[in-house]
Formats: structure tokens, sequence, C-alpha cells
């Protein structure tokens, strides 16, 4: 986010990019009235669904608390900033139909879903209540360069990267579900539909995706058109999500509506960047 701002001419100030602990009230009421920034992107979050089955109450509770200290710093150091609370899909669970549009009923299915779910209402509530320019896009799922392993694309890129690197053909790529169907969005057009919001100002909620479906198998095997090699899918059954939704996809038409947004990025260009990418990593040491 902080390289597209960037990129895009933004000052971004110094102040701004240094670390900062979220749960410390102080400390960010302390940031927000030295910067008095023009546009805050609040992306800090536990965010692995996974990972918040094993640790509900610390999920539910940081993120919770991160994004109620920055509205409380907002409201009494910075109350003319546009402020961009990031969401999830998850908040909408099991949909009722497709694709899910701003006004479909939040019943998330896991803590994080859950935690994501209540910052939003409470962004929402500082809105209506002190009166903050409050934008609320609801991303579905991301991917490209950069991105963790603990996520899909990121993980099975990762392992297309490493077999190319130890010239295996075919290359083993494990994951859960195949037939798990997510709508996935290159995070750089993601991140440019971000700013987009912010520098229309128009609150409310937006959600940010393709608009198309794409599974588990799908992925694997483009990834393997993608690097030229074989593929051998293996399907591990501890990686399959107790109360998965097998199919996720959104509509962005509010978003495009607002802002001209439109996602740019062909998946596949996602996912060869992000094997090219991992591929690097693992030769510098680092993957």
């Amino acid at each position: 986010m902080a390289r597209a701002c960037g990129q895009a001419g933004d000052d971004v100030a110094a102040p701004a990019r240094a670390a900062l602990d979220l749960l410390d009230a102080a400390s960010v009421r302390e940031r927000v009235a030295a910067v008095r920034p023009q546009a805050i992107y609040h992306l800090a979050a536990i965010a692995h669904v996974g990972d918040s089955w094993k640790e509900p109450e610390r999920v539910l509770r940081d993120n919770l608390v991160m994004t109620l200290h920055l509205l409380e710093a907002v409201r009494a150091e910075a109350p003319e900033a546009i402020v961009v609370i990031v969401g999830s899909s998850e908040q909408y669970g099991p949909p009722d139909q497709l694709p899910v549009d701003e006004g479909a009923p939040l019943r998330p299915q896991n803590p994080y879903a859950v935690s994501k779910a209540c910052t939003d209402l409470l962004a929402g509530q500082y809105a209506d209540a002190h009166g903050l320019h409050v934008v609320r896009p609801r991303a579905f799922n991301h991917a490209g360069p950069g991105q963790l392993p603990s996520y899909a694309i990121a993980s099975f890129a990762r392992q297309v990267a490493a077999g190319l690197e130890r010239g295996e053909d075919p290359v083993r790529v494990v994951s859960g579900n195949p037939d798990a169907g997510r709508d996935y969005t290159d995070v750089r057009d993601v991140a440019r539909a971000y700013r987009l919001l912010a520098a229309a100002g128009e609150p409310g909620i937006y959600n940010v995706c393709s608009g198309r479906t794409t599974t588990a198998g799908e992925l694997v095997r483009m990834l393997g058109e993608e690097a030229g090699v074989g593929i051998e899918h293996v399907v591990d059954q501890r990686l399959v999500r107790a109360h998965e939704v097998l199919e996720v996809r959104g509509s962005h038409e509010r978003l495009t509506r607002t802002t001209g947004w439109e996602a740019r990025t062909p998946l596949r260009q996602t996912l060869a960047d992000t094997v090219r990418w991992w591929r690097e990593q693992i030769r510098a040491g680092r993957g």
C-alpha cells in the first residue's frame, strides 16, 4: 500500500512509515497527532483464518482493539482525515446468492471473520456517532509477489518455485480442498482500489474483488502451465478447513461506479509473477 501511494505521488510521511504498536493507545494517538494525516489506510490485523481457530481470543481482542485505538486517535487528533478500514469477504460467510454484494447479511464462520465483522461495525459506528470520514472496503482474496506462504496462491507458487529450482518435473504441490473456489484479485489492483476510494472520499462499504471464481485445483493447474512444468497435485485432508465455504464471488459494481476501478491484472500474470518472485527469494536464501 505504501509503495502504491508513493508511486502515485502521495506524500507518505516518514513518521507514518515507522513501526507502531497499535495495541498501545497512547502511542497511536501521539503518532496521529504528529503526522496529521489526510488519509489513513488501516490494514493491520492478525489475518490468517487457520491461525484464528488456534488463538481465537487473541485474534478477536487484538483486531478489534487495534481498530478502536486508531479510530479514537483520529477522532481526537485528525477528525477530517479519510480513514480506510479494510474488511474481508470472510465477514459474509456462506452466501445466499452469488455474486455477493454489500447488502448481503454478515454470517462470519470463523474467529478471524468475526473479528473483521466487529471492526467493520465499529468503524461504521464511529462514522455515525462522531462524523468521521470512514470508508469500509471488504476485500475478497488477493495475491501477488511478497505474500506469505500461509495463503493459498503464495503457498502453491512457492512449492512450484522450489520444485523448479530443484529441477523437478513433475513438481509436487500439496493443497487443501481442491474444489474450494475463491474470488482472487492481484494485490496491486487491490492497493489501487483502496487509494481510489480514499481519493473519492465517499464513505460507505465497498467490495474489492474480481467477480470471478477460481478453485484451488484450477490454481494449481494454471501454475503448472505458466511455469511450463508437470504437476503432481496432492490433497492433504489436514489442510481442509472446518466450516469451509465452497464458493465465494463478489460484485464490485459499487466500487466501479464510485471510482471507475476495474481489475487490470490477469490471474495468470499474478501466478507467473508470484512464482518468479519466489524463485528469486529461494535463490537469495530467503525462501
